[in-house]
């Protein structure tokens, strides 16, 4: 009789398990249970549509550092299944893969659908059944077999990998088997800020800032982009992840410091000195002494260093100079809130790391019992590392059962 693998979540873990445990063991019934009517939503909207397959950091050492939760865990499945397997691993299956100069890697076609046809291709090729709209109810052991209920039928399994990512019923299910939940909390989200110098101005960024939180010891650099709700971009949303339950603790209430530039502020204000001797006669608002800082942001930075509209650099005083580069460098904002991107909801939080034999991705509690992804505990910040966890613990899964 055939072996079953019984796979709860049609997301990217459950996809890449789901795959190669097919292909490894030709004998083995692999069938994927998904709640909704499609599968792979969340890779589709990934990396604004594009899906930031992985990143273009090859040791595991090194990569282990981009996650704020996990990074000791997920050292050793890093040796078994790196970022370069990754590409490999879809170059293999005619997708073209490319590094962009931030060491993202995203599809050279640009577009979500290129993976997720891949994906669906392979599947099929191997055998793999699909079962949408198929609602998990319960979980329970029997002996040797799980059994899993659902809105539809009842399916029996001699492996069972859940990889259901925030799903807050199956967290439910999976604790009633023993396992302890660790609370979860939003990992990647923006900062809400109302603030003049930011009205007006969605769509502007800087190439590399670098934002601290006040009376903490939270800091990170980055491209930042102002939105219309306040603050995001690369440097936020790294931010976001490393003060994850810090910034639940103070319900989404804090202070940060932004410096537009990265560069200390006695240097701006040097630039700024010999701004005003060599352009005297000019407005101060009307250009941008900094490449990196666009005419409205310029604007709305002179303004609030109390320099008016029609000041000339040969006006300005100390003082006002001062102001100046502490709004480039010493940009203080409040934080009210946080805004999340529903279709890439990142969480920290999930099944308690201590449960799981990461050579395997197996529970300790019950053996053949494997999770994947985002039910554990594990996140990290954006570039393609949450997908990287998900391809990791998808491929030592698929290799761990039936053996």
């Amino acid at each position: 009789m055939k072996k079953k693998l019984i796979i709860i979540g049609g997301g990217a873990a459950g996809f890449f398990a789901a795959i190669n445990a097919a292909e490894l063991n030709p004998e083995m019934e692999v069938t994927i249970l998904e709640g909704s009517n499609n599968v792979l939503q969340k890779l589709k909207v990934s990396g604004g549509g594009r899906c930031n397959v992985t990143h273009a950091c090859f040791t595991p050492q090194e990569l282990v550092e981009f996650y704020p939760r996990g990074k000791k865990e997920l050292r050793g499945p890093f040796h078994q299944f790196m970022t370069g397997d990754t590409m490999e691993w879809f170059e293999n299956r005619e997708v073209p893969l490319k590094i962009e100069d931030d060491n993202r890697v995203f599809p050279v076609s640009n577009s979500s659908q290129t993976i997720i046809d891949c994906f669906l291709e392979s599947a099929q090729k191997a055998g793999v059944k699909v079962k949408t709209s198929t609602r998990v109810e319960a979980i329970k052991k029997e002996e040797d077999t799980f059994i899993v209920k659902t809105n539809s039928n009842e399916f029996i399994a001699d492996y069972l990998l859940v990889a259901s990512g925030s799903n807050s019923k199956v967290w439910q299910m999976v604790s009633a088997l023993g396992h302890k939940v660790i609370q979860p909390v939003p990992s990647l989200f923006t900062f809400n800020i109302e603030d003049n110098r930011l009205k007006d101005i969605p769509g502007t960024s800087v190439p590399m800032a670098s934002v601290k939180v006040l009376n903490s010891k939270l800091d990170e650099q980055g491209p930042l982009l102002i939105t219309h709700w306040g603050l995001s971009g690369p440097g936020i949303l790294k931010l976001s992840a490393w003060g994850a339950l810090e910034f639940h603790q103070k319900e989404y209430q804090f202070e940060i410091e932004v410096n537009w530039l990265s560069k200390k502020l006695e240097t701006v204000l040097e630039t700024l000195k010999s701004t005003k001797k060599e352009h005297a006669r000019k407005q101060v608002i009307l250009r941008s002494v900094f490449e990196v800082i666009s005419k409205r942001l310029w604007e709305k930075l002179v303004i609030a260093a109390q320099i008016s509209s029609n000041s000339q650099w040969a006006q300005l005083n100390n003082k006002q100079l001062e102001a100046l580069a502490k709004q480039l460098t010493k940009c203080t904002f409040k934080v009210h809130g946080k805004s999340t991107f529903k279709e890439e909801f990142v969480t920290a939080g999930g099944i308690d790391l201590k449960e799981i034999n990461f050579k395997r991705f197996e529970s300790k509690l019950h053996k053949n019992l494997f999770f994947a992804g985002e039910i554990l505990n594990i996140d990290a910040i954006t570039g393609g590392f949450n997908f990287q966890n998900a391809w990791t613990g998808g491929w030592v899964v698929a290799n761990s059962v039936g053996g």
